[in-house]
């Protein structure tokens, strides 16, 4: 998918008052510490350049010992303040730059330092132009500021309406300023036009501010499926979308998946029902599988506008496809731990006449789990099968004319749309998967997905021992090599008869805990 799928709720409750930027969905508040960065970096530069020029020239003529021109400290209160006002930037980038201070408090301290930004401006802008022209500016950079800085730092209206109102109150104050001073002589009509310019740019931030507040909310509220509220896009692949969520009541965390509309669409308003039903039944299917190496289901449902969605508990850790391109193929006893554990979700699903039908790297996920690590789960459960449904029961979560799985992990039964299919398919993916985290490669390689799925029908493999350095047991390349047949008769029969001949294999147990915490602590360690 290319752009992420919206839930379009028009009765969803929105959400309930609290900081300033509740209103707005999690991953919209987290860009708002990058904009913040980059407006200090752009504020820095502007107040600091003329700091850094004044400075230059001074060094220039201490150096060449050249007397100063007349007048050329006239502007030094001016210069400190740029210097000071440079110095607010570099600390505002300071605090965005990390979690130290939370969103909340971020926004309340940039609205502080719009409306001093806007005094600094101002007091500068027309000390400067009076100096050298003798007139006030018909126009400072206060207003185009109050203007734009609701789209960097959005907020409610009433709180944007009354930092724009100070913001720009900041022009008058700084000519009355000057003027008491006798630095600037104002006429009323300075003051008047001064003032006018910030009171359009004041309704100007208003109006921009009701429109973005009423986007944020909508998204928001879009964003609420059940009890759950969408946070943030944590991935995307063919069967739909992986979001970071929250429980509106419960502190838990949660990841949603949503299932793509192109694998439920397409079928006639008839047909409607089974597809939900079928949705129903594989959900509750796997909401009943009690096996600890399998993705724990919350919840299911149904959107408004028809998209189904799963509630999966939320991991910590990495998938063993990001695991192998990262750190490299893994050791024999890790390898033969971790296919072990997947062995284990999958021989209870089998028990219950469930197929997985897409295992694979990217859906094997090795996190910390408690206190355990190198803990796995198997995600995914979404093109599940099971071996004795009805006929009339068939109309699978997927695309008509398509094959379910992926093509670098499919048996030949599978790919060649063989019926019926039962748990053989799954040890030949668990093969293909043992293949990648011993060798660091495919099994095929090809330069199309058909390419692949003819190889997978016709084609012998070779042992994985021929395509690593790594010292691998005759056994365990035996054991790879028969996941991998091509009758399944000739697999083992079963996962768990697969995770027995794994534990026989010598230094099956050498994976042990102390050394899965140091490999832990050194490539991914827990962060606070």
């Amino acid at each position: 998918m290319s752009a992420p799928v919206t839930l379009l709720r028009p009765h969803a409750p929105t959400p309930a008052g609290g900081p300033a930027t509740d209103w707005l969905p999690h991953d919209l508040q987290e860009q708002v510490r990058g904009r913040v960065k980059l407006l200090a970096i752009l504020l820095f530069a502007a107040f600091s350049f003329d700091v850094v020029q004044a400075l230059g020239a001074w060094i220039w003529y201490r150096v060449t010992q050249t007397p100063l021109p007349e007048g050329a400290l006239d502007h030094v209160g001016f210069l400190w303040a740029n210097a000071a006002c440079a110095g607010a930037a570099v600390a505002m980038w300071w605090l965005a730059r990390g979690k130290r201070v939370s969103l909340s408090r971020l926004h309340v301290m940039g609205l502080i330092f719009e409306v001093t930004i806007c005094f600094a401006v101002a007091f500068g802008s027309m000390w400067v132009y009076y100096r050298e022209f003798g007139l006030v500016p018909n126009l400072t950079w206060v207003p185009l500021i109050v203007v734009l800085f609701p789209l960097v730092l959005p907020a409610p209206p009433r709180r944007t309406l009354a930092t724009a109102i100070a913001a720009g109150l900041m022009a008058p104050l700084a000519l009355a300023i000057l003027h008491a001073r006798g630095i600037v002589l104002a006429t009323e009509e300075d003051f008047f036009r001064t003032t006018i310019a910030s009171t359009f740019a004041v309704i100007f931030a208003y109006t921009g501010a009701r429109i973005v507040y009423r986007l944020g909310r909508d998204v928001a509220a879009a964003r609420e499926l059940g009890s759950y509220r969408l946070e943030a896009l944590l991935g995307s692949g063919g069967m739909g979308e992986v979001w970071r969520a929250r429980h509106r009541l419960l502190a838990r965390p949660a990841a949603i998946k949503l299932i793509r509309r192109e694998l439920t669409g397409g079928v006639a308003a008839a047909g409607e029902a089974t597809v939900a039903q079928r949705f129903e039944r594989e959900a509750q299917v796997i909401a009943g599988l009690r096996s600890p190496h399998t993705i724990e289901l919350f919840d299911f449902g149904t959107s408004a506008d028809g998209t189904f969605y799963y509630v999966m508990e939320l991991l910590d850790g990495v998938d063993v496809q990001t695991l192998v391109t990262r750190f490299g193929p893994v050791p024999v006893p890790r390898a033969i731990h971790l296919l072990r554990q997947i062995c284990h979700s999958l021989s209870e699903a089998h028990a219950r006449g469930v197929v997985h039908r897409d295992v694979k790297p990217a859906n094997i996920f090795l996190c910390r789990y408690g206190e355990e690590l190198d803990f796995v789960k198997v995600l995914d459960f979404g093109l599940v099968k099971e071996t004795e449904s009805r006929p009339e029961a068939e109309t699978a979560l997927t695309a008509e004319r398509t094959i379910p799985g992926t093509p670098a992990f499919l048996a030949p039964e599978q790919a060649l749309g063989r019926a019926p299919l039962d748990g053989r398919v799954d040890l030949y993916a668990v093969g293909c998967v043992a293949y990648w985290l011993l060798t660091g490669e495919l099994v095929f390689k090809a330069e199309t997905p058909l390419e692949l799925i003819v190889k997978h029908a016709n084609e012998e493999p070779v042992p994985p021992s021929s395509r690593t350095e790594l010292p691998l047991p005759a056994a365990l390349d035996r054991l790879v090599l028969s996941c991998l047949a091509k009758d399944p008769a000739a697999r083992p029969q079963t996962a768990r008869a697969l995770s027995a001949a794994l534990g026989a294999i010598e230094g099956a147990g050498d994976w042990t805990e102390a050394r899965a915490r140091d490999w832990w602590t050194k490539h991914l360690p827990e962060t606070p």
